[in-house]
């Protein structure tokens, strides 16, 4: 379990020097980080960030990423204007900090965003990926939006409790082995959980020797014993988005 003097499992991890290919726009009452792909598509995929919020560079670099292989990708902020957390807050008060930010209270902004890529982008198939504070994120739309094709949850937290059984379309959730704020029982437990009564498509799958956060906040450049799975994470992600989203 985490320790009291710092309750959550993330690190900023390699801060992505990075300043992004896309554009900030205004989308309703919030604002967000958006990226084209090269040629037109009526493909889209919204990417929900971790605690860090919706100006890190890793993120962006991840939306980024989604764009080159065809997707229109908005990085939206799911904070609505609310502060995202930095490395240097006092992690006692992070309890506080985030029952202001329920990744389960976010249909308002997810209307927003929809209706954004749906009148103003042209976009008829629709996904989402989510990171950490966005995994819960992604498995909360992906029981609320039916026309969210695709969904990839990367290492969400897990309570024992959680019933995501009523997945709506196919979702795939990508854990790390080494995570020691999600224990391997509760990847266990969700995978039996999904066995017995899902309806829809869905893969657990654990990467071996992964901390938190590897997808998205480590550097396979300087971190040549963990390249091989960020490598195949981002792949598997885009794989997944791919074989729903057409």
């Amino acid at each position: 379990m985490a320790n009291e003097s710092r309750p959550c499992p993330c690190g900023i991890g390699d801060r992505f020097d990075y300043e992004g290919c896309g554009q900030e726009v205004q989308v309703g009452h919030i604002k967000a980080y958006v990226c084209k792909p090269p040629a037109g598509t009526d493909k889209a995929v919204i990417v929900i960030h971790d605690i860090f919020g919706w100006q890190l560079p890793n993120t962006r670099y991840m939306a980024d990423m989604l764009a080159a292989n065809g997707y229109i990708a908005i990085c939206p902020d799911f904070f609505a204007g609310r502060e995202a957390w930095k490395p240097s807050d006092d992690w006692s008060k992070f309890d506080d900090w985030l029952k202001t930010r329920d990744a389960r209270k976010i249909n308002k902004e997810a209307d927003a965003v929809l209706k954004y890529l749906k009148e103003q982008r042209g976009a008829k198939k629709l996904g989402v990926v989510g990171f950490c504070w966005g995994g819960v994120a992604v498995r909360h739309l992906m029981m609320t939006y039916p026309e969210l094709k695709a969904g990839v949850s990367l290492y969400g937290l897990i309570k024992d409790s959680d019933d995501i059984s009523n997945l709506l379309n196919p979702t795939f959730f990508i854990f790390a082995e080494k995570d020691e704020f999600i224990p391997l029982h509760q990847v266990t437990l969700l995978e039996q959980k999904l066995k017995k009564s899902c309806k829809v498509d869905f893969e657990v799958k654990i990467y071996p020797g992964q901390t938190h956060g590897f997808v998205h906040r480590r550097r396979e450049d300087i971190n040549p014993q963990d390249k091989p799975y960020i490598e195949e994470g981002r792949k598997d992600m885009i794989n997944w988005l791919n074989k729903y989203i057409y």
